[in-house]
Formats: structure tokens, sequence, C-alpha cells
């Protein structure tokens, strides 16, 4: 958690300019506590008024969205890409207007490795499909996939693309399955589609939606004024001793996949694999019989390949699905004793450890 609140600070730091994010007016730390005082947003989350009064009508959903568009676009010219854009994360001052918040999962300059970022971030429903991938992707590009998917819930009162199943959810992702009610105007229409575009390389930028006719409408020229904010050199700010303990750590993690999703299980990891999905399955009974499990066979609709592995009262299912070409998402959950021996866990992750590109901590 620390690497996270370090990250947000220094994100928010280096924001603090833009009417439309979140202020942090103080940091200080003991050797055990950190103390933020932030900017306080009285309206509460974005995502409780949807849930209130549904979708919007497009002339207030134009205006979140310009805010949205603005503040993201400033942090894109700052270095600073946020991947975990969400309803949750998007707040309401007294005057209703949006302050963006939760840069934890945000992306610094000196996160870059070729020029790309390598970390999955982000909740399933608004995060890019290049994401997932083992490759390396464009913070600013995934970030505005990620407002497409906002513009589509302010409209229409819900996610474009919702399944149960992440893999399927995703299949559905690449292919552009998702339908526009009657109600949604043609130029939205058509911002939504080129944002919603799986292929970065030929996505809608920020930039580019912030020239369109739609989104300008209604702006005034303030608001046309900010949201072509420059970058000014950072001033420089003499450190007191409480800050001292923010020494920025430099994180690199492999693709563990866990942080997308929101669990309730104790037990349960999602990471992409280095083999094919037939060799998990494989590999999975192979060491379900070696650590003494009951290797039971599993079946489920489409290309997924399932394995249960059963032994006492605990049961724990692998299920391996090639999303694209080399991208396989492996799933191993605990579905019955899951406060049986810890050790049980342990064998079988540390077992699997040869098909993950790196090792994990577990999910709690």
């Amino acid at each position: 958690m620390e690497p996270r609140i370090i990250r947000e600070i220094d994100a928010m730091r280096r924001l603090r300019d833009h009417p439309n994010i979140l202020k942090i007016h103080e940091v200080m730390a003991t050797k055990s506590k950190i103390y933020i005082v932030m900017e306080l947003a009285v309206g509460g989350e974005l995502f409780f008024k949807l849930l209130r009064r549904g979708r919007l009508p497009e002339s207030a959903a134009r205006r979140y969205f310009q805010q949205l568009a603005s503040a993201l676009q400033f942090s894109h010219l700052h270095g600073v890409a946020h991947r975990d854009v969400k309803p949750q994360n998007l707040l309401l001052d007294k005057e209703g207007n949006l302050k963006v918040s939760d840069f934890g999962l945000s992306a610094l300059p000196e996160h870059l490795r070729d020029g790309l970022l390598h970390t999955a971030c982000g909740t399933p429903a608004y995060t890019a499909p290049e994401i997932i991938s083992r490759r390396g992707y464009d913070g600013a590009k995934a970030d505005a996939w990620s407002c497409g998917v906002i513009l589509y819930v302010l409209l229409v009162g819900y996610v474009p693309f919702d399944d149960s199943n992440i893999a399927s959810m995703y299949r559905k992702i690449q292919r552009r399955e998702y339908r526009f009610p009657s109600w949604i105007s043609k130029q939205a229409r058509s911002i939504i589609h080129q944002m919603l575009d799986p292929n970065p390389e030929t996505r809608m930028s920020l930039e580019a939606v912030m020239n369109t006719t739609w989104f300008k409408k209604s702006l005034t020229g303030s608001e046309l004024d900010c949201n072509v904010l420059e970058p000014e050199p950072e001033p420089v700010i003499e450190k007191s001793s409480s800050i001292t303990a923010f020494d920025l750590i430099s994180l690199s993690s492999g693709l563990d996949l866990s942080g997308l999703f929101e669990v309730k299980r104790k037990r349960e990891r999602r990471f992409t694999a280095k083999v094919s999905a037939v060799e998990v399955e494989e590999k999975a009974k192979a060491i379900g019989e070696k650590l003494g499990y009951v290797v039971k066979k599993t079946k489920k609709g489409g290309e997924a390949k399932v394995v249960g592995l059963g032994r006492g009262r605990m049961e724990i299912v692998v299920e391996a699905v090639e999303l694209a070409v080399d991208v396989v998402v492996v799933e191993v959950k605990v579905v019955e004793g899951e406060e049986e021996e810890d050790s049980q866990w342990s064998d079988l992750i540390t077992e699997l450890g040869d098909i993950v590109p790196s090792r994990h901590t577990d999910v709690m």
C-alpha cells in the first residue's frame, strides 16, 4: 500500500494547478503513519449520482466529459497517466464540478521502459485491451479508452462491455461488441466509437476529441484556455523534515492481473502465462497429481481450459483462456475450503511458477 500512497502524492503534487484535479494541501508523516490533507469534494462520487439518476442528458454528460478530458490531457502533458479512470474515482465539489482523484495506480515518467508502460492496472470494465497483454502500452492512449467508456456510461447508464466472465468480456472488447441506444446523438456515437478502438495506434486521442465540434459546444473562453494549459517548470520546493519519508520507490512488477479485479475471495490469482492454454491445463494436472490432489475433469463452454483439483475439503480451480495470439489469462481460485491450510495454496502457486512471468504476492 505504501508505494501507491507515495505515487499518488507525487502525481497530485505535479498536477496541483488544474481545477478539475483533486488538490493535495499537506503531507505529514511519522514513523508509522502518513497524513494527507486533501481538498474536500462534498458532492461525493459521480458513481453514486449515476446510481441515483441513471443516464444523464447529453448536455450534462458532455459537461462532465469536458472536465474529465481536460484534466487527463493536462496530466499527460505533465507525464502522468492515471490508469484507473472510473466513476468511483471522479468526485464532485459543492458547485458540481468534476474532480479527478485516486492517482494511486498512476504512472509517472520514471516508470516508462522503452517509452512504454508494462504493468497491468485498472478496473476490467474500464481498462484498455492492450493492458492485458504482456506488451508495453501508451498510458495516454489507455486513458483515452477509459474516457470512451466513461462517456458511454454517462449517456447510457451502464458500461458498454459487461460480462461476469472476464475472458468473455475481453473478447467482446476485441470485437467491439456493444450497441448504441437510439437516444445517443450521431456526433457522440462517432466519438465513442473512435475512442473504443481496440487498436491503440488508430484510437482517437484525447487531444483529437477536444478538437471536435461536439466537445467544444458550450465551452467558455476560460475553459478553452484551461484545456490547452502547457506544463510549467516545476518550482523548487524546500522539503520539510516531515516529508522526507516520501522518497519515491521505483516499482517493478510482472504482469500480475490480480490488481485489475475487486475480489472477495481469500485466495484468488489472475495472471498472464507464457505458454498456451492447453499447456497450462496439462501443467495444472501434472502439478495436482504430484501434490496429491484428485484431478477432476471439468467442462466449460467456449475456449477455456479448466482443471479442478481436490484434496480433503479444499477444491481449487485452474482456468486458462486464450484471449488473443500469445495472450493467455490464467485464473487460479479456491472454490471450497479456503480456510484450510495456507501451505496447500502456497505449494500450488509455487509449482505453477514456471508458467508465470514472475512471482507475485497473493491477493487477499
